[in-house]
């Protein structure tokens, strides 16, 4: 029941812690998770500061000595841990704190366990699914990179990408990226690069780590926030032989890469390998050695011609000189005409005319004269 109380009526504070403490002391046992901070021996007791594995919180666990020596190995700073305690507030001092009576370290397969769970939950609920993916932008302009301060990621994601894209450019969001801080800072970056319309791509970099240090990128609120974006996300968190749930978006944009990169590798080999292209003026060459062959034929087939054509231009003159007149006429016959006309017969011819007797090599002008005597039989 609430206290009446007033500005001239107050309580003390005795009342006041008292009635928390029976509040608190309402809540029994509860298991309580954690990481170790701060572990301190004094005696036979043991005094802890458990860390949440999320939020910047923690608090204060008072123990026997012999229940953290219970554990096998006992847990040591650093460890993450399931704590059975009963929560106190001690009014003396005004502070609230745990009082432990069972420690059990969280190993790593029980981790997996838990991450396997949560996982198979998510893609119950279709967060995993491939039509949920997004295409990657071919060339992005923009790339919103979230990593560590001053971190070997991110020189190494812009040294690359400066390497395959020299027009890139990135949007850097430095945060946090282990620790109690490290799921808010993320996500409030994640949600600032996807509210920036410029960012074709986001990137979530970090190198490798202990199964700790990389808890926070399997944390089930930053996952539902990277399903929630617009903007195409690339997992890149390096990792030993813990799985983050991001890794699996990781891995598929790996393969994806490394596919497309083999795919037009082996195209630019096989269009290299290409004559045309591997050695140019081969083709040149051939080409050259085609036109002077296709020539020498050309010349060999002209000259045969030509000796054919003189051949036949032998022949024909030897057969025109064998039936030409001159040649005839050589032999000692003569050929008379009469006003060009040649004269065959001389009852052709009527005495007194003049005549042209033609020999080899000239003529001669006669008259004709009566005769009736017969040429004589050849």
């Amino acid at each position: 029941m609430a206290l009446e109380t007033t500005a001239e009526s107050p309580v003390p504070v005795r009342t006041v812690l008292r009635l928390a403490g029976e509040w608190i002391g309402r809540l029994g046992r509860v298991w309580v998770e954690g990481q170790i901070a701060e572990l301190t021996r004094r005696g036979g007791t043991v005094f802890l500061t458990l860390r949440d594995p999320v939020a910047a919180v923690s608090v204060r666990v008072i123990c026997a000595r012999t229940v953290l020596d219970g554990s096998d190995p006992p847990p040591a700073e650093g460890a993450r841990v399931v704590v059975w305690g009963k929560p106190d507030l001690n009014t003396a001092r005004g502070s609230f704190s745990l009082t432990g009576f069972e420690i059990r370290a969280v190993g790593i397969g029980e981790l997996l366990a838990r991450l396997d769970r949560l996982r198979r939950s998510l893609a119950a609920e279709g967060l995993f699914a491939a039509e949920r993916k997004r295409p990657l932008p071919f060339l992005p302009g923009v790339i919103g990179l979230i990593c560590g301060r001053d971190s070997a990621a991110q020189r190494d994601v812009q040294r690359h990408a400066a390497a395959r894209w020299p027009a890139v450019r990135f949007r850097v969001e430095q945060v946090a990226v282990q620790g109690p801080y490290a799921v808010t800072e993320v996500t409030d970056a994640l949600h600032r690069l996807d509210a920036d319309r410029d960012v074709q791509v986001i990137i979530i970099a970090r190198g490798g780590g202990s199964v700790e240090d990389l808890l926070p990128f399997s944390d089930e609120s930053l996952i539902r926030a990277v399903a929630g974006c617009q903007t195409p996300v690339v997992s890149a968190i390096g990792h030993e032989q813990d799985t983050p749930l991001l890794g699996q978006l990781r891995s598929r944009a790996r393969r994806t890469l490394l596919g497309r990169l083999d795919r037009e590798s082996a195209w630019l080999a096989a269009a290299r390998s290409r004559p045309v292209l591997a050695d140019p003026l081969r083709e040149i060459d051939r080409r050259a050695e085609l036109v002077a062959a296709l020539a020498s034929r050309a010349r060999r087939c002209f000259a045969t011609s030509l000796d054919r054509a003189d051949d036949h231009v032998g022949h024909l003159r030897g057969r025109l000189l064998a039936l030409s007149p001159a040649a005839t006429l050589r032999r000692g016959y003569a050929i008379v005409q009469r006003d060009g006309e040649v004269i065959r017969q001389a009852a052709e011819v009527t005495p007194g005319e003049r005549l042209v007797v033609r020999f080899a090599s000239d003529q001669l002008t006669v008259v004709a004269e009566d005769s009736t005597q017969q040429a004589p039989d050849a």
